[in-house]
C-alpha cells in the first residue's frame, strides 16, 4: 500500500543480491556489511532513489567506494522490480531511475483505495489514546484550547490513518479548587446583581468574565432570591450543580462546531467518588514512594530526579489535583489497556511532566516511555497587524466562540494544525478569511476544486473520464513529478504520526496542490491525442483524491465549486 516503501526495498534488496554477486565472482571481498539505505535524494536529477551502500563498504571491504559501486552495477539487476536504470555518481551514491510501471501502478493504487488513499498497516499497531483541550469547565474555551483542540484531533488522525487504534479523551477537571473558585464566583455576581455591587466585594483571583454574570443571571431567572435563604455551602451547591453541567454543554457545543468529536468525556469527579484516587495513593505508600510530613502525605519525587517533592493528598484529607492525574493516568493504562497515552499540553505544563511520568514509575507502569506529552507553544491573534490582547482575567478573553464568529471553521482548523506544537505562531485573521492563493487553505480548496471543473467540463463536453488509462504514455516532467508527489502521502503520514506532527498534512496539501498546477499549466489536456489526454484526466483525478484524503484529514472542506 505504499510504493515509495515497496521501492526502497527493492532497490535495497538489489543492492544486497549484486553484492554477494559480486563476492561469488570474486570481485569483492565478503565481509559484514551494514543493511543497505535507500532514501529519496533532495536533487532527483541523478536518480528518483539513491544509496551509500558503497561508501559505506569502503572500511569493511577496505576497498575505495567507486571500485565497490562499479562492481555492484555490473552484477545488479533490475528484473521485476521498478527500476530500470542503475547509475554512479560522486564518490560512489548507487542512483536508481524509476520505470513506467511504477508510475503506472502508483496512479492505480489511488484509484483501488479511494478515499483510503493513504492508510497503512502499522507493523507494531498500538491502542493510542490522545487527550487534548481538557479544558477546566469553569468558562469558556480560550485560544489555547482551539489550537490544541486541532493540534489533538488532527495527531489522532494520522495515527489512525497510520493503523493505531485510536481513542479520542476530554478530561473534565470538575473537582477541586478550581469549581471552589468557580462556585465562589458566581456566588459573588448572583448577590451584586440582586442587591447591588456595594454588598459583597468581589475578589480579584476570582473568575470575572461575562460567562459568570451570564450564570448568576441564569440563577435568577431560575431561583429569583431563594438562594439568599440558603447557607453558602447549600447555595454554592447549588451553583456547581447547575453552571458546571450548562459550561460542559456549552463546551461539546463549540467542539461539535469545531469538528471535534470525541470518543470519551472522562470526568475526574468519578476518580474521587469511586475512590480511585484513595486506592492509587495506596498503592504508592505501599511501594515505599511516599512519607508523611506536617500532617501531609508526599511522593517522593526527588528520588525520581524531580526537584521537589509533591503532595499527594493534604493535611486537611484532601488529594492535590496531582494524585489525582495519577490516578487517571493508571486509569488509562492498567484499567482500560491503552499500550500508549498522549497529552496535548500547554508549555507552561513542561515542569509537570517528568513528575507524573516518574510517579507511574513508581507504580510499576512504565511512564516514562509510555506517556508522551506534546507541548504546546502559545498563539498570538493578529488582525490588522496589530496584536489582538486576550486577558482571562479580566474577562476580555478571545474565546473559541467568539473566533468561529469571526472566521470559518475551516480557516481556524487549518491555521491552528500549520505549526508544529512546539513552534510559537502568529494567527492572522486576516490572512484566514482571505479568497486569493495568499491563504494556503483558499490554495489548495481551490485546487480540488479546479480539477471537479475540469473534469466536469470534459464530461458535458462529450468525453468520459475513463476509470483506466495506459499510464506508460506520461513523460512530461510536470506528469511525473505530480505522480511522484501524489505517492508521497502514505510516507507524509507514518512521519507526521512518528514525529507526532500533524502539520506536515498542511505543507504536504500546499505541495502538492502546487505540484498539480504546474502540471495543468504546463500540460494541455482537451488538446492533447486522446490516449494523453485519457491518462492525463486518470491523474487529475488521483491528484483530486489525494488532495481530497489529505483535507479531510485535517478536518476542513474540500469543495467540487468555488
Amino acid at each position: 500500500m505504499n510504493l515509495i516503501e515497496q521501492a526502497k526495498k527493492q532497490a535495497a534488496q538489489a543492492v544486497l543480491n549484486a553484492y554477494h554477486a559480486a563476492v561469488q565472482a570474486g570481485e569483492l571481498p565478503e565481509a559484514e556489511v551494514p543493511a543497505v539505505a535507500v532514501e529519496i535524494p533532495k536533487d532527483t536529477k541523478n536518480g528518483d532513489y539513491a544509496s551509500s551502500f558503497a561508501m559505506q563498504c569502503a572500511r569493511p571491504l577496505h576497498m575505495a567506494p567507486r571500485k565497490i559501486a562499479e562492481s555492484i552495477t555490473a552484477h545488479i539487476s533490475l528484473d521485476d522490480s521498478y527500476f530500470e536504470e542503475i547509475s554512479i555518481a560522486g564518490p560512489g551514491f548507487l542512483n536508481f531511475r524509476l520505470g513506467k510501471k511504477w508510475y503506472a501502478d502508483a496512479i492505480a493504487l489511488v484509484a483501488q483505495m479511494g478515499k483510503d488513499y493513504g492508510k497503512t498497516k502499522a507493523e507494531h499497531p498500538e491502542k493510542i489514546m490522545v487527550e487534548f483541550v481538557s479544558a477546566n469547565p469553569t468558562g469558556p474555551m480560550h485560544m489555547g484550547n482551539a489550537r490544541g483542540g486541532v493540534l489533538g484531533d488532527c495527531l489522532a488522525e494520522v495515527l489512525t490513518w497510520a493503523g493505531n487504534d485510536v481513542t479520542r479523551e476530554f478530561y473534565i477537571n470538575d473537582a477541586g479548587n478550581q469549581v471552589d473558585k468557580f462556585a465562589h464566583s458566581v456566588e459573588g455576581r448572583y448577590i451584586q446583581q440582586l442587591k447591588g455591587e456595594d454588598a459583597i466585594e468581589f475578589d480579584a483571583s476570582w473568575y470575572q468574565g461575562a460567562d459568570i454574570k451570564e450564570l448568576a443571571a441564569d440563577l435568577i431567572q431560575m431561583h429569583g432570591d431563594k438562594l439568599l435563604e440558603m447557607s453558602g455551602e447549600e447555595r454554592r451547591k447549588v451553583i456547581v450543580e447547575y453552571g458546571l453541567p450548562t459550561n460542559i454543554a456549552r463546551m461539546q457545543r463549540d467542539l461539535e462546531r469545531y469538528k471535534i468529536h470525541y470518543d470519551v468525556w472522562f470526568r475526574e469527579s468519578g476518580l474521587h467518588s469511586s475512590g480511585y484516587v484513595e486506592e492509587t495513593v495506596k498503592m504508592l505508600a505501599d511501594k515505599g514512594a511516599t512519607y508523611e510530613k506536617e500532617g501531609a502525605l508526599w511522593l517522593r519525587s526527588t528520588d525520581f530526579g524531580c526537584e521537589k517533592d509533591d503532595v499527594l493528598r493534604r493535611a486537611n484529607g484532601f488529594y492535590t489535583y496531582f494524585a489525582a492525574d495519577i490516578a487517571y493516568h493508571r486509569n488509562k493504562f492498567e484499567k482500560r489497556g491503552f499500550d500508549r497515552v498522549i497529552n496535548i499540553w500547554g508549555a507552561d505544563h513542561h515542569g509537570h511532566v517528568h513528575r507524573l511520568q516518574s510517579a507511574l514509575d513508581a507504580l510499576g507502569l512504565d511512564g516514562s516511555h509510555r506517556l508522551e506529552i506534546v507541548l504546546m507553544q502559545l498563539v498570538r491573534m493578529m488582525q490588522g497587524g496589530e496584536v489582538v490582547r486576550m486577558s482571562k482575567r479580566t474577562g476580555k478573553s478571545l474565546t473559541l466562540s467568539d473566533l468561529l464568529d469571526e472566521i470559518p471553521v475551516d480557516a481556524a482548523r487549518y491555521f491552528f494544525n500549520s505549526r508544529a506544537a512546539e513552534t510559537q505562531m502568529e494567527f492572522d485573521l486576516d490572512l484566514a478569511v482571505k479568497q486569493d492563493s495568499d491563504n494556503p487553505l483558499y490554495y489548495c480548496q481551490y485546487a480540488h476544486a479546479r480539477i471537479c471543473s475540469l473534469l466536469r467540463k470534459m464530461e458535458e463536453e462529450g468525453v468520459t473520464v475513463p476509470e483506466q488509462a495506459d499510464m506508460t504514455v506520461l513523460s512530461e516532467e510536470e506528469e511525473l513529478a505530480l505522480v511522484k508527489q501524489i505517492s508521497l502521502l502514505p510516507e507524509e503520514i507514518i512521519g507526521a504520526a512518528a514525529d507526532r506532527d500533524p502539520s506536515r498534512l498542511n505543507k504536504y496539501a500546499v505541495a502538492l496542490c502546487a505540484q498539480f498546477h504546474r502540471f495543468y499549466n504546463a500540460c494541455r489536456i482537451k488538446e492533447a491525442e486522446d490516449e494523453v489526454r485519457d491518462a492525463r484526466l486518470v491523474l487529475c483525478r488521483a491528484a483530486r483524491q489525494t488532495i481530497y484524503n489529505v483535507l479531510t484529514m485535517i478536518g476542513v472542506e474540500a469543495p467540487e465549486h468555488m
